[in-house]
């Protein structure tokens, strides 16, 4: 992996308190790990923490920085994707510490010619401790409006 140096808001179709991301830290073809900081702003903490839950987003967020990176090494802004699910959510703690930094990084697994892919994700502290994993699934359509439209 080579170190990143692209802000966030560059590959991720998120703003304002919904981009959990704080930096991309390392890419390499089909990998990307980003550092997040649990923060306290309210939107998911409680007394401190972070529920385990939010671990999801966070590597649903990681998946989306790696589409928008492949997209913008080709010149073109990042997309909206749409999480289908997730198959083995292990998290190996209760909840997330406020402030405490975590490394979530996603590998490809698998991509279809029809925009479905499938994504091995890992949260780990930085000294590498596993916090949480799981395999995610996404579609990026290539027209939003046109995919809602057809399935409203």
């Amino acid at each position: 992996m080579t170190a990143f140096e692209l802000p966030v808001s560059e590959l991720v179709p998120h703003d304002g308190p919904m981009c959990l991301l704080d930096a991309v830290v390392a890419v390499a073809p089909d990998t990307l790990t980003a550092q997040v900081v649990p923060r306290g702003d309210g939107l998911f903490d409680e007394d401190g923490t972070v529920g385990a839950w939010v671990g999801l987003e966070y590597m649903a967020q990681t998946m989306a920085a790696l589409a928008g990176w492949e997209r913008r090494k080709t010149g073109q802004p990042p997309r909206v994707g749409l999480m289908l699910g997730t198959r083995r959510y292990q998290c190996h703690v209760p909840h997330f510490v406020v402030g405490q930094p975590l490394l979530v990084t996603a590998t490809r697994e698998f991509e279809a010619d029809n925009g479905i892919g499938v994504m091995q994700c890992r949260i780990e502290t930085p000294d590498h401790q596993l916090l949480a994993e799981a395999l995610l699934s996404a579609y990026q359509p290539d027209d939003l409006q046109d995919f809602l439209k057809e399935h409203a």
